[in-house]
């Protein structure tokens, strides 16, 4: 593609509109005439200039994707507004168990169990009803049961680039460390 900033008009139209973050393939399988080299230096762009612009919202790296994002200081002003929009919220046993799953993945929901000690069936349930786990294919073991893994969903949802993103057992005990309150 011959001019530089319609490309980039091109991309950041795409993105505003998609529903999901889009990935550099899928712009260069809409856009045929631009090269992926291309594609990428105009996201480097339009992300540097969005967050040089400080608006309330911002171009964000977020599974495998690209997504415009509002600022966390700015979301309570959209929940107020259109009450449709809620804060989702997790009770612990589902947080537990879509931890394990996000580091153990693919696993069974025996093996989460033997993990937490408990049974998570509900959690599963309602964690696959919101789309942050999937199924992954069945186990070969006698039962074959599911497997599950994470979604893109749950890497959107969480801010994650990748399943890299997540913090190390060292980063988490660092973390719970400095919220311990002295005795």
């Amino acid at each position: 593609m011959d001019d530089r900033s319609s490309l980039e008009n091109i991309i950041e139209c795409l993105i505003f509109v998609s529903k999901h973050p889009l990935t550099i393939q899928e712009i260069s399988g809409f856009l045929k005439d631009a090269e992926k080299k291309e594609i990428t230096a105009a996201l480097d762009e339009l992300q540097k200039r969005w967050e040089e612009m400080g608006r309330s919202f911002f171009l964000s790296s977020v599974a495998g994707g690209y997504q415009f994002r509002t600022r966390p200081e700015y979301s309570q002003y959209i929940v107020e507004f259109n009450k449709e929009i809620k804060k989702f919220r997790l009770s612990k046993a589902a947080l537990e168990v879509l931890a394990i799953m996000a580091y153990e993945q693919p696993v069974t929901k025996v093996e989460v169990e033997k993990i937490r000690g408990v049974d998570c069936s509900s959690s599963v349930s309602m964690l696959l009803e919101r789309r942050f786990i999937e199924i992954a294919g069945r186990k070969e073991v006698p039962g074959k049961p599911f497997l599950y893994r994470t979604t893109d969903l749950f890497l959107e949802t969480f801010g994650l680039k990748n399943l890299k993103d997540l913090p190390t057992v060292k980063e988490i005990e660092k973390i719970k460390e400095d919220i311990k309150e002295p005795e």
